[in-house]
């Protein structure tokens, strides 16, 4: 009888530690246990498209709660267009290098997220747009579009304009949510919908860092020569 009561309160004993942390302490738990994760993934897993997959899936479940938000309860408040355009950016130019290196599962997965995510934007942008909290979702593009292309092209020398758009889409990808939490931050609200779909991205972005760690450093001989430029196709 004791046994069984043990771990359920052993679990709300680390639940109460948990929530009793500052939120600089949760960050830096998290980024060591993402880190940790990372290194585990790289140890066990020796396909870089597993990682990839995950991404995407993590993502479509972030764009089916969007879809519930915006068919069922017919509100987009909350939700941050900007973030949704910066999606739709990294997708079309992502898909630019794809298409020039054949990578036919990626053409796919991509293809499917931007239409998901054009979506999104017009519900925003005119069916919804009532309840579109503009004034909120005021962080500018270019402050995210800037950095990343100038990253992209101190990060990625004479790689060739592929590699140099691939490696622009993966910046952007990674901080496209900012504006997405300046408007959590400017509404200081958030609502349960926005945050099933600010976690789902936050796990895509996760397993699409992981994906991208893992070309970087050699996962397959293949990929690692593609996005340097050298042998599309």
């Amino acid at each position: 009888m004791g046994d069984k009561r043990a771990t359920p309160t052993a679990v709300k004993q680390l639940s109460r530690w948990i929530r009793s942390r500052s939120v600089r302490q949760l960050v830096t738990m998290a980024s060591i246990a993402a880190f940790i994760f990372l290194i585990l993934l790289k140890l066990f897993v020796k396909n870089y498209t597993y990682f990839y997959i995950a991404a995407q899936l993590a993502h479509s479940i972030g764009i089916l709660v969007l879809i519930y938000k915006l068919t069922i309860t017919k509100t987009c408040s909350g939700l941050s267009l900007k973030t949704q355009e910066l999606t739709a950016i990294y997708l079309i130019i992502r898909l630019v290098s794809h298409f020039t290196f054949t990578r036919d599962i990626y053409i796919v997965l991509d293809s499917i997220t931007l239409v998901s995510t054009l979506w999104v934007i017009y519900m925003i942008r005119f069916k919804l747009k009532n309840t579109y909290l503009k004034e909120l979702d005021n962080m500018p593009l270019y402050y995210v579009l800037v950095p990343c292309l100038i990253i992209a092209v101190i990060g990625n020398p004479g790689s060739g304009i592929i590699g140099l758009l691939y490696m622009f889409s993966k910046t952007i990808e990674a901080i496209s949510v900012l504006p997405q939490l300046r408007l959590i931050q400017n509404a200081k609200v958030v609502e349960p919908f926005t945050a099933h779909y600010v976690f789902a991205l936050g796990v895509a972005r996760f397993f699409s860092c992981a994906n991208w760690i893992y070309m970087c450093s050699g996962g397959t001989k293949h990929d690692a020569s593609t996005f340097n430029g050298l042998s599309p196709g």
